[in-house]
Formats: structure tokens, sequence, C-alpha cells
């Protein structure tokens, strides 16, 4: 039958059971235990009666007797019902059911003559009532875009999705419990506000009604927590969503999570050690080790993690000495001669970037921290100062992918004030994310902010390495995607 078909014959069987008086939206159920404890937990609860509740995945048999296999979010076990033990009206209303229904199930445990360890159903409950069939070759579906646009269908019937958000899940929690442990304080900043900073990157703009304001999505929460720290809060971190209005890859969302974190008294030194140590520890909590696969590329995460200059990186793979780029016709002429492929106008910053995302970052295989950027492209981290072109600046990376990003923060009113400057004026060239003035930023600056190492880390990106996913939506449950002109 056509999807259509299906969907009338599953209305007829939710009337059908309307009129034998059971509700096919059904209210609390309470169960004791889940599918796969009955299976790992067998020798227990053998002849015992459980109670657990799912979604059926399949039905077989035909006549008096048949096997369904009932699915929770641990796993599948199988259902035995036979018409003399349920009774001749119950199973009247098993009939009705359908492969996506979700029920509740009464029984005892025991095992098949196969050795299929089940639940002998003495009652089943109707709880919800599915009218749309799930597909059937769900597995096989090319159509990635289907499969991103229904997640939730998705969940139902791969488990190895359902695996990779407990995971995230697990990751998050234990990635709290590691800076809890360790002093620091968990705290909110807005979302929204009259200016976007903290990063460059174009942000996104709505309005305020009743304020009659333009406002903007954070681009991060970096400027915010740094205030915390000038208020005295000297360990803080923040788990949330930031929204960058850029381009979509497999590295790449529009609405994207992050952690930053930040320290007073510490500097970017302080943030390589916790960011190795962070990272071995979730692995090590919610994988069992410290080595992971990453399509097919063996990861070691174990402390310690390499550390290399950046200029030291960009000349060993680019062959470019980044210390004599001067001026943006330098910047210009290397980009012409290595066929760089500029999304912006060429600009020694600019250049920069490309050269490190284009030459350097494909080669960065095993966890490598590069260090001491340039000035131009580190708005807000520290100046060394025997080398006051660059910056206490550090990114990690792991398998080409950039992982976290950090500092030993900039505390300097100002010289905060001029690295604002100079972004301003990148702005006025048509560079739409380079940095914005922040003038009440620069205000807490001047109240005293003590010398503080920070860090963000890219959540999502973090779980695509520790579930081996291709690509960043394969991690997000619920990913930005165009409006679809029918529903059907």
């Amino acid at each position: 039958m056509e999807g259509s078909e299906l969907l009338e014959v599953r209305k007829q069987k939710r009337d059908r059971l309307i009129e034998l008086g059971i509700d096919p939206y059904g209210e609390k159920y309470v169960t004791d235990v889940h599918a796969q404890e009955i299976k790992d937990e067998f020798e227990s609860l053998d002849g015992k009666r459980v109670s657990v509740a799912g979604r059926i995945m399949a039905i077989r048999g035909h006549g008096k007797v048949a096997f369904m296999d009932l699915q929770d979010q641990t796993g599948r076990v199988q259902i035995y019902v036979r018409e003399d033990e349920v009774g001749e009206q119950a199973y009247a209303v098993f009939k009705l059911l359908d492969i996506g229904d979700i029920i509740g199930v009464k029984g005892q445990v025991f095992k098949t003559r196969r050795g299929e360890v089940s639940v002998n159903a003495e009652d089943i409950k109707v709880l919800t009532k599915a009218l749309r069939p799930l597909p059937e070759k769900w597995h096989g579906l090319k159509d990635v875009d289907l499969r991103y646009r229904r997640r939730y269908v998705d969940l139902i019937v791969n488990e190895r999705v359902r695996e990779t958000f407990i995971l995230r899940s697990k990751m998050v929690s234990s990635m709290r419990r590691f800076l809890d442990e360790r002093g620091f304080l968990e705290v909110e900043t807005p979302i929204l506000g009259p200016i976007a900073g903290g990063a460059t990157a174009r942000p996104f703009r709505t309005h305020h009604n009743a304020l009659d304001m333009d406002l903007y999505l954070r681009i991060a929460t970096e400027l915010h927590l740094k205030r915390c720290i000038v208020g005295g809060l000297e360990k803080v971190y923040e788990i949330g969503k930031n929204f960058r209005n850029e381009g979509i890859s497999t590295k790449h969302n529009p609405e994207f999570t992050s952690v930053e974190i930040y320290e007073a008294y510490a500097d970017y030194e302080d943030m390589m050690k916790l960011t190795e140590d962070m990272l071995s520890t979730i692995a090590e909590e919610v994988l069992g080790t410290t080595t992971i696969t990453y399509q097919g590329r063996e990861i070691n995460l174990r402390p310690p993690w390499e550390r290399v200059r950046l200029t030291d990186a960009i000349k060993k793979y680019a062959g470019i000495d980044i210390e004599a780029l001067e001026t943006d016709e330098d910047a210009a002429r290397v980009a012409d001669e290595l066929g760089l492929k500029m999304d912006k106008k060429p600009t020694v910053g600019s250049v920069i970037d490309e050269l490190l995302g284009e030459k350097v970052e494909p080669n960065l295989v095993q966890p490598i921290f590069l260090f001491d950027y340039p000035v131009v492209i580190s708005p807000l981290a520290k100046k060394i100062k025997e080398r006051p072109k660059f910056t206490y600046r550090f990114e990690a990376f792991i398998n080409g992918m950039e992982i976290a990003n950090a500092f030993s923060e900039l505390n300097d009113p100002y010289d905060q004030r001029e690295r604002f400057e100079a972004q301003v004026k990148n702005r006025e060239k048509g560079d739409e994310e380079a940095h914005v003035m922040d003038h009440d930023f620069i205000m807490a600056l001047e109240y005293g902010m003590p010398p503080t190492g920070g860090i963000g880390i890219g959540i999502d990106r973090l779980v695509m390495l520790f579930t081996d996913s291709p690509s960043i939506r394969d991690v997000i449950l619920f990913p930005l995607m165009r409006p679809q002109a029918s529903h059907d």
C-alpha cells in the first residue's frame, strides 16, 4: 500500500480502539525495568514479573500466538503474546496494533526454547497509536537530508544515532563534572545583546519591538564571562549556544554549542594543561579509553599533546615566513603565488588565516597546540612583550579540526581600545566579520581585570570526534534545514 493508504488503515484501527473503549493515547504507565536490563540481568529476573514500555519494532506470528520486539531507549526485548494468557478481548486489541505503536507490557521473564530472553505478556496497555508507519529501509536511505529533517524517525530506527546523542549527553555531563570538581562556577550570560562581540564573525540580527532597537544573537560568550572575572568570580564557565551567520559545511553550523572557561591569575599554558586533561578525562569516562578512531585514523588523546609555534607550522607546511608579511600587499602577493582560495580581500590577517586552514590544518592529525598567534588575528589576546607582533594565544587541533581557541587574556584597557579601533577600520574596509567597538567592555577593563587564562572549546566538533561522525549535522539533534514545500 502507498503511504496515504497505510495512514488511512491505521486511522481505522485507531477508531476501532476507541469503539472498544480504549484510549489510543493513554496516560502514565509505571515501569520497573528497561529492555536491556531484562537481557543483562536475566539470571536475577528469570521467572519474575516485570513492567516494561516502549515502541513495537517488529511483529511475528499468526493465529493465537505472536511475538513482538519492544524497543525503549536502552535497546530491544522480545514480547511473547498468547491469546489464552492475555484473554480473548485483550488479544483482539493486540491484533489492532502495528509496528511503531507504543505499549506497556506486564509479564514474566523467561527464555524461549531458542534461548531468546523474553517477557511472557500477561497484560498489554495501549499507550500511543502511531498513525504514520516507520520506513522499512531507513538504514539504506541515501537521502541524508530526510534523516536530519525527521530526526525523530532517525532516532527511532537507527540505534547508532541514538547512541551518538546519548554519548553527547554523557560527554557534557562529564565536562561539567570535571570543571565543577576543580572549583569552576557555571554561569549564564545573555544570548541577545546590542552588539555581537567576543569573536570575529558575522552575526544574526533581530529587532526588539518594545525597546524599538536592533539586537544580535551572540557569536561568543567571551566578553560577558570576562566581566564576571572583573566582578571577582575567579573561575567561571558557560556551556551554551552561539550563532554565526556564516556558511554551512561538515565542520560548520550557524548554531553551535561551545564551552568557554576563564580562570583568574592563570595564563594560556594553564589552559593547555586544562584542555588536554579535560578531554582525556572525558574520553576515559565515556569511552573507557583515551584512544579513539576517527574516520579510520587512530588518535591518542593522552597528555601531553604536541606544542608547536604557529610561525614554525606555517613555515613547515606552506614555506612562508609570516613574520615577513608587513603589508596587505605582501599578503596579497603570497596569496596569489600559492593560489589561496580567498573568500575575502587579501590582508595580512586573512592570508594568515587561509594559510593555516589550507596548508597547515590538514596535516594536524594527532592532538596538537599551535601557539603564539599574530596580533592582527588575535584582537582579544595579550601581547608577547619580547615579540610585540604576536600574542599569547593557541588553538588546539585534532584530525585537522580546530577544537579549541585560547588566550592569555588581554586586560590592558588602552591596548584593547586600540585593537578594537583597528578592527573597526577593517569593518569600514568591508570586513563584515571584524570585531565591533565595545565601550562597556573597555569600561569593565578600566575597573581592573586580573591576569586571566581563557579558552573556548567546540562541543559539536568534540562529539564528532568521539562518535566517529563525519559531519557536524550528525551530532546536532535538529540542524537547521530549508523548509519543505510539503509535509506528506
